[in-house]
């Protein structure tokens, strides 16, 4: 479904040249969820800001079912970790969901059923008719997923959406998005920060090297499909894959520090 290949992003201006990401290639199958992490400052929403057209790489090339990503693609929706500011405060709930609506050819009809369906999905039926300053941080995250959900995409890209929330809001959005994963069979690339959340939510975790990024790793995430924030994470299993993950951040931290280059590979889950 996603195609990265090669993809390299050097930012130049007011004589400096920074190249934030080099030589990076990883795939994504249609209806898979991967998760990215990397050390701080790696690129991370750089990448995905290239993946989603909203960047346009310096090199290499990004694909979506087989077509050249060239700007934001028709099948592909963003979900931002700021959603106080990706949501317009003087529309109400359902008009912020289905405003991404109003560029497809759909009836009102059509456009009203999908609005519904979506604030139904995340728990907010009740809050069509609410203003986004009215709901609380979790909430209006919900409403942003929503506004994704609405507008029936391929592949939903997630830029570290749960960082700004606090920990158990934060556990019933992870909960959240494995189900409607599950549900609707959305591919999605989710990026993140938060090494417990990347094991916890994917299917394959893609470890990235510090700046400038390439892949360090791709790790299968061989948890059980049916996941518990409590029984799940406190599985010997998941310890483990974690624990596994922070090694290779940390280790490409101190190959960054010392100047040596990365190895990309892929690896079976560690045993």
């Amino acid at each position: 479904m996603l195609d990265v290949r090669g993809l390299r992003k050097v930012y130049e201006g007011s004589g400096r040249r920074i190249e934030a990401v080099r030589d990076l290639t990883f795939t994504v199958e249609a209806g898979e969820l991967v998760c990215l992490v990397g050390p701080s400052g790696c690129g991370k929403t750089t990448l995905l800001k290239c993946v989603g057209g909203l960047l346009t790489p310096t090199g290499g090339e990004v694909s979506l079912a087989g077509r050249p990503v060239h700007g934001p693609p028709p099948g592909m929706a963003f979900v931002f970790q700021e959603y106080g500011r990706s949501l317009f405060p003087w529309m109400r709930v359902a008009e912020n969901v289905g405003l991404p609506l109003k560029h497809k050819d759909m009836t009102k009809s059509r456009r009203r059923e999908l609005v519904a369906d979506a604030l139904a999905s995340v728990g907010l039926a009740d809050a069509a008719g609410a203003y986004p300053w009215q709901l609380s941080g979790g909430m209006q995250q919900r409403a942003a997923i929503a506004r994704a959900l609405a507008y029936e995409p391929e592949v939903l890209l997630m830029d570290e959406p749960f960082a700004a929330v606090d920990a158990q809001t934060r556990a019933d959005l992870e909960d959240l998005v494995r189900r409607l994963w599950q549900e609707r069979g959305i591919t999605i690339l989710f990026v993140t920060h938060d090494i417990d959340e990347a094991v916890y939510l994917g299917e394959r975790v893609v470890v990235l090297s510090a700046s400038p990024t390439v892949v360090r790793e791709q790790l299968t995430v061989d948890l059980p499909a049916e996941r518990d924030q409590v029984r799940t994470r406190a599985a010997p299993r998941f310890t483990e894959l974690r624990t596994h993950v922070y090694e290779q951040i940390q280790a490409a931290k101190r190959g960054a520090a010392a100047g040596r280059p990365e190895v990309t590979k892929d690896t079976p889950p560690p045993r």
